[in-house]
């Protein structure tokens, strides 16, 4: 059975608001790895579309401001598979992506079924929840 990894970007104080700030190198490095290490990312509509096609942008044009936005976007390109749980989203904008509207908990199940690398989730507050 794969593993299913939940992470999430949050400051000491609550806030997860990625339109105020880019994450730190160690930040970048430590997601990158974790990246690296999955072939599945699972993410709700909004974590997706703050995602795609930003990174994959990064890692085509090769412009982030730093090594590790660079490492990061390569990583993140690299994956195998998106799913996005969402009901509103009618197209997926990045490449090997999938949009299921159906149950979550069912498919996470059937997702950590599956052979192959870990599951990673993340930003989602359904996912999060479920």
């Amino acid at each position: 059975m794969r593993n299913l990894i939940y992470a999430i970007n949050v400051t000491m104080d609550g806030c997860c608001d990625h339109t105020k700030a880019d994450g730190s190198e160690e930040i970048l490095d430590y997601f990158t790895h974790l990246i690296r290490s999955v072939d599945v990312l699972v993410y709700g509509r909004k974590t997706y579309q703050l995602m795609v096609p930003f990174w994959p942008d990064v890692a085509r044009n090769h412009s982030g401001q730093t090594r590790a936005m660079n490492d990061f976007a390569q990583a993140f390109d690299s994956v195998k598979q998106i799913i996005v749980f969402s009901q509103s989203l009618v197209r997926a904008e990045g490449k090997n992506t999938r949009i299921l509207r159906t149950n979550l908990r069912d498919e996470i199940l059937k997702l950590k079924q599956e052979q192959g690398e870990a599951i990673l989730a993340g930003g989602a507050a359904r996912v999060n929840g479920s």
